[in-house]
């Protein structure tokens, strides 16, 4: 068990399965985009590690951008959905994968979605870590995912409690008190 502030944390999904389940996803990609030279967007900052470890996956010719949105403060979503940093590469006509490390309620990528096609993309997919459909307020489309989870708020692996635990090698999951 770890602790973050007045959180405690117990294991969830070890490094080990967080790495094979990549693999498996990345796998799946190569093969949808063989000769295609995908541009994949991660969105900042939970993703970076996900990002990371999926992209040295990628047998393939493939670009990656960044960009920052954020709707969380403390362990529940705000409901507002911030751009922090925009998108700085050009989209159109290209195929856009977008990497995401976490789903829940939908309203960020609800948010952020549609502003994408107003460049036109030749196609846009979504790449999850994590999914809570539980959570969902907003439909969202996942193509490609390594875990559906419970509403349970979870930490490490790139993913925060107040800005600490994203260094943290696997993913914890809050104990309820």
């Amino acid at each position: 068990m770890i602790t973050i502030f007045d959180k405690n944390f117990v294991p969830y999904i070890s490094e080990a399965e967080i790495k094979k389940r990549i693999k498996e996803v990345a796998a799946q990609i190569v093969n949808d985009y063989k000769g295609l030279r995908p541009l994949f967007v991660a969105i900042l900052n939970g993703s970076f590690m996900f990002a990371a470890d999926l992209f040295k996956e990628l047998d393939m010719e493939a670009e990656i951008s960044f960009i920052k949105l954020a709707s969380y403060k403390g362990t529940t979503s705000t409901g507002n959905v911030l751009t922090a940093i925009g998108l700085d590469a050009d989209i159109h006509d290209r195929h856009v994968v977008i990497i995401e490390d976490i789903i829940d309620t939908g309203r960020t990528l609800n948010a952020f979605i549609p502003t994408l096609y107003h460049s036109q993309p030749k196609s846009v997919k979504l790449v999850a870590l994590l999914h809570k459909p539980e959570a969902a307020i907003h439909p969202i489309k996942i193509d490609y995912l390594c875990f559906t989870i419970p509403n349970k708020f979870v930490v490490g692996y790139g993913l925060d409690f107040d800005g600490l635990g994203r260094n943290i090698k696997e993913i914890y999951q809050i104990v309820e008190q």
